[in-house]
């Protein structure tokens, strides 16, 4: 059970831990939406959360994936064009 409580000329709503730890409410920003029957708090999903790591996962998986590609064609045979062999 949620309780509003007096802060200074404003008010506040006490949530029990278990609720907030229940519900992901940790460190999260809120909107408040009048509704018929009283107040709906939402948390402000950021939308962009995460994109960083993801970008960067798909930027690497494709660079790795571009160069395996870029060199399926190149001969690797240890014969010259000019029919002689490499020397190691």
């Amino acid at each position: 059970m949620a309780h509003l409580i007096k802060i200074g000329n404003s008010h506040g709503i006490r949530i029990p831990q278990a609720l907030i730890k229940q519900a992901n409410l940790q460190d999260r920003e809120f909107e408040f939406h009048v509704v018929d029957d009283g107040l709906l708090i939402t948390p402000i999903k950021n939308k962009r959360q995460g994109w960083k790591e993801q970008f960067k996962k798909i930027s690497a998986a494709q660079s790795e994936q571009d160069f395996n590609n870029s060199h399926v064609h190149l001969d690797h045979s240890p014969e010259l064009p000019t029919g002689e062999e490499w020397e190691w």
